[in-house]
């Protein structure tokens, strides 16, 4: 097994001394990697002067942190907690407020949004579900992509839509544009609430700061964790206009959620990734990645399909994925799954470009050693322009 003891940048190192790549950072938590000077510094700091005092008083870096958030999602308020399970069920109490009298809940087949039970409700994975039901009844699942089946599932009991732009635990599923903005359309007609849980596609994952923006639709409510609180527990919840006015004090509360010490670490995260030119890095690096990626599809039919965007990719096969990401391991390349048979990568913002080019090689040697491929062709090197060698290379 795996033991990792230390980390610097986007390496790892194990309990015998290896190093390896981390491209899978904490399952989209370290977005900065390991060690990173500024969130060092801001540990330090705050853990000399206020490490909690519950949600009852105001602090700071609460307030600072919410308005960036409310300012960057064009959202109008910020509820914090301590993970992204917490996060949809605050979302989903939230809704039930907005929608009082309506219970019924539409979220897509092979989707992921927590553990807990409300959230599990939701999440469209049978192996997750099962043991523990009957949950959350009312739940209608529809297959991605699908406008015509989400059209049919939502109507006048809904009482929201629950998506994740880029569904992670899925595979690496990016929702189209047409999709989410027919989901915007329904929603508004019916008076469905549209929650998007951005859990592991926002802050930065995909080249923008939140994965919706890509589209251009705006939900009512926007869920947040992983990086944000820079390793340490931290999620949000964004509402928009259409909560606005129906959470009363009492209605939902946490004792942990928001501390100064995570709400000054994800004040440090969103400087880092806002002012560092890291969106536009991730941006310029992954469609060089993907470009990579889809040449070595080309070359080798045991990958099915590439998809994904930015900093977030999933290599589909044609077998189990499991011995392709342990041969990987044992290359010194730390990647995920997701479901049986994809390759998940969602490394670290600052992986330099050594990580990828050393990635792709030992991918090929993967695939040769464990499917027997053969690659067609001779691997070929795309043009990379001189911003991303050089943001690459950092």
């Amino acid at each position: 097994p795996f033991h990792p003891r230390s980390g610097k940048g986007a390496r790892l190192v194990d309990a015998d001394g290896k190093e390896y790549w981390d491209l899978l950072g904490g399952i989209a938590v370290n977005a900065l990697g390991h060690q990173h000077p500024r969130l060092v510094k801001t540990l330090r700091d705050e853990s000399r002067s206020l490490l909690h005092v519950s949600n009852l008083y105001f602090h700071p870096a609460q307030g600072i942190l919410g308005e960036r958030l409310v300012r960057a999602s064009g959202m109008l308020r910020a509820f914090f907690c301590n993970s992204g399970t917490e996060a949809n069920e605050a979302a989903l109490k939230f809704a039930r407020l907005a929608n009082p009298g309506r219970s019924g809940l539409v979220a897509l087949e092979e989707s992921f949004h927590g553990r807990t039970f409300g959230a599990l409700s939701l999440t469209g994975h049978a192996a997750y579900r099962t043991p523990f039901e009957p949950l959350v009844p009312g739940v209608t699942f529809v297959a991605p992509n699908d406008v015509a089946a989400l059209e049919a599932a939502v109507d006048g009991n809904t009482n929201a839509i629950v998506l994740e732009p880029v569904m992670g635990e899925g595979g690496i599923i990016p929702l189209t544009d047409e999709y989410l903005a027919a989901a915007r359309r329904i929603a508004d007609r019916t008076g469905a609430i549209l929650i998007f849980d951005e859990i592991q596609c926002g802050l930065g994952r995909t080249g923008m700061m939140f994965a919706f923006q890509h589209s251009g639709v705006t939900p009512d409510i926007i869920t947040l964790a992983k990086p944000l609180g820079g390793g340490l527990p931290l999620g949000a919840v964004l509402t928009g206009p259409a909560i606005e006015g129906v959470v009363k004090p009492g209605h939902h509360g946490t004792t942990f959620g928001g501390n100064p010490l995570a709400c000054r670490l994800g004040l440090a995260v969103l400087d880092e990734i806002e002012h560092a030119l890291l969106l536009q890095r991730v941006t310029l690096c992954g469609e060089w990645f993907g470009t990579e990626l889809r040449m070595l599809q080309s070359r080798t039919p045991t990958i099915v399909d590439v998809r994904g965007l930015g900093f977030m990719w999933g290599i589909e096969l044609d077998r189990p994925a499991k011995p392709i990401a342990n041969e990987l391991l044992a290359a010194g390349f730390v990647v995920g799954t997701a479901r049986d048979n994809v390759l998940r990568l969602l490394p670290p913002y600052i992986t330099p470009k050594k990580a990828f080019v050393e990635f792709i090689a030992a991918l090929e040697r993967a695939l040769a050693a464990v499917a027997g491929d053969r690659l067609t062709v001779t691997p070929a090197q795309p043009s990379i322009t001189p911003y991303v060698q050089g943001a690459m290379s950092k």
